[in-house]
């Protein structure tokens, strides 16, 4: 296979998919693009071709671009998805089925570049992205008024989701990127996060006491602030403060 994406357009209207190819094939990081105008011919092309990554409109006639991401999430080997749509109010549908970006229309260049890239880092094969993959999220893109900075991992002390955003609490002051948290709790959990709440994830190192909140719930302690610890949370987080402690505790 040559190095690149295998890429699959699918919307309804004839346009906006012809645009959609073109931004497509004008990447290059794409090597393949396959086209479909309806969720039907979407699921028999992924049955028929290898499939990297689903570009799919949410609003189509009969089965939506959300029916048609459950169903390929339950594929042995889905593509992954991005969902590409003229609405805001699908976000945290499209986030919930494990979506990695979620495009609002009309897609330019470089908001899909910006697609294909956070695609590429969720790849596993070096083949196709061999400087991404290593420590993908070791540092975030973080966009305002239109600028772009890196917030490095080690500045974070602990994250809060907020619909289909995550929040970084550093010293510096809180930084917002879009993404899933489950997404970022998966690629940093072996760099020293946990899960604390299915809307928080913390540095461990960060975490200074354990403590029970006026209401008798748990919450995590920092120097930025409580973090909630929910009921489920609780004994992971613990079992790695445990660790972290005994790590650091010196021989005699």
């Amino acid at each position: 296979m040559s190095p690149g994406l295998r890429a699959l357009a699918v919307d309804d209207s004839p346009l906006a998919l012809e645009r959609l190819i073109r931004l497509l094939r004008e990447n290059p990081r794409i090597a393949e693009v396959s086209a479909a105008d309806d969720a039907s011919e979407a699921l028999k092309l992924v049955m028929g071709v290898p499939l990297d990554v689903a570009f799919i409109d949410i609003q189509m006639p009969g089965l939506s671009g959300l029916d048609l991401g459950r169903v390929l999430a339950r594929l042995a080997a889905p593509p992954l998805i991005v969902f590409v749509t003229g609405y805001e109010e699908h976000a945290a549908d499209a986030y919930d089925l494990g979506a990695v970006d979620y495009i609002r229309k009309p897609v330019s260049a470089d908001r899909l570049a910006t697609a294909v890239n956070r695609v590429l880092k969720m790849l596993p094969s070096a083949e196709l992205a061999p400087k991404l993959v290593p420590d993908a999220f070791a540092a975030l893109p973080v966009e305002a008024r239109g600028r772009t900075r890196y917030v490095k991992r080690r500045e974070v002390l602990f994250v809060e989701a907020c619909r289909d955003t995550v929040k970084l609490h550093t010293s510096s002051g809180v930084h917002t990127v879009r993404m899933p948290l489950a997404q970022l709790a998966e690629s940093w959990e072996e760099a020293g996060f946990v899960r604390t709440h299915r809307s928080y994830l913390a540095a461990v190192a960060a975490i200074t006491e354990l403590r029970s909140d006026p209401v008798g719930g748990l919450v995590a302690h920092t120097e930025l602030g409580d973090v909630p610890v929910s009921r489920r949370h609780a004994r992971a987080v613990r079992e790695r403060l445990f660790e972290a402690a005994r790590t650091d505790e010196p021989e005699h």
